[in-house]
């Protein structure tokens, strides 16, 4: 099975989607299941996982009612407030629906750097695990050492780092980054997502640009522990769909069948859909 295993959809009404402004023009707009569904059968993808895009359980309900109405949606990433007492029972509420594979709270977007360390969370991290949900982990660079530490203290737990942890490609940096991704690859079980790499890669990015921070993934996680994501509509800020899928098979030539086949299906299959089955 081919899986896009990072896409969004939004119903800009709905209220809840604080960063989506008129700034950014192109996808300031509604997307749903009928914008994406035309790629999805260009290029042969059999499934998608369904990621949040807002802080709100609202959004997760949503989601989960897109994903029972679409057959292509296998399984939605969504999102509880962690830090809430009854984050425990919302959780529990929401595993209820079998689409309902994993968690995102959005840490990209939060002040605190050390907030995934907060001790008030460990009842959301051990619901997570109780429920067989995934850690979604949407981090910059420098959340890199506190998510180690996260997986240390909780190595039950499921983590997928997304968007490759979204180093800095613009300003052609990998110290830190690099050092940080190689001990995740070494010291955790964690997955990362190829996705969401354009949209951090400068107006004048090529492919060659991508290259060293794809190439360093796959020498430290291996093909086995990459997930594809097309990160859509959010990468038609720098790149189509097409492109997207172009970029990635050359990046991704010198693999085997196998091996491909794993990064663009098989990883997330295995990770988002056990649970789903």
């Amino acid at each position: 099975m081919r899986l896009d295993a990072h896409q969004h959809f939004w119903a800009l009404d709905r209220g809840d989607y604080g960063w989506l402004t008129s700034d950014l023009k192109p996808i300031y707009r509604d997307f749903g299941p009928d914008d994406l569904t035309p790629f999805l059968e260009q290029f042969g993808i059999e499934g998608t996982i369904l990621v949040q895009a807002a802080p709100t359980v609202a959004e997760t309900r949503y989601m989960l009612d897109l994903a029972n109405e679409n057959d292509f949606i296998k399984g939605v990433v969504g999102w509880v407030d962690f830090e809430a007492a009854e984050a425990p029972d919302q959780i529990a509420d929401l595993a209820g629906n079998p689409k309902l594979v994993g968690l995102r709270p959005m840490i990209q977007d939060i002040e605190d750097p050390d907030w995934m360390l907060r001790p008030d969370l460990v009842p959301a991290y051990q619901a997570l695990i109780e429920h067989d949900l995934v850690f979604d982990a949407l981090t910059l660079p420098q959340h890199l050492p506190n998510l180690l530490k996260i997986a240390d203290r909780h190595p039950d737990m499921r983590i997928v780092v997304d968007h490759g942890s979204k180093p800095h490609i613009a300003d052609g940096r990998m110290n830190g980054w690099a050092e940080d991704m190689a001990a995740i690859a070494r010291e955790t079980s964690a997955l990362c997502k190829l996705s969401g790499l354009v949209t951090e890669a400068g107006s004048d990015w090529t492919t060659e640009t991508l290259r060293p921070y794809v190439a360093h993934l796959l020498d430290t996680l291996g093909p086995h522990r990459l997930i594809w994501g097309s990160d859509w509509p959010v990468c038609t800020l720098a790149c189509s769909y097409e492109d997207w899928i172009g970029i990635t098979d050359e990046l991704l030539r010198d693999l085997d069948e196998v091996e491909r086949q794993a990064v663009l299906g098989g990883n997330a299959e295995r990770v988002y859909l056990k649970r789903a089955d």
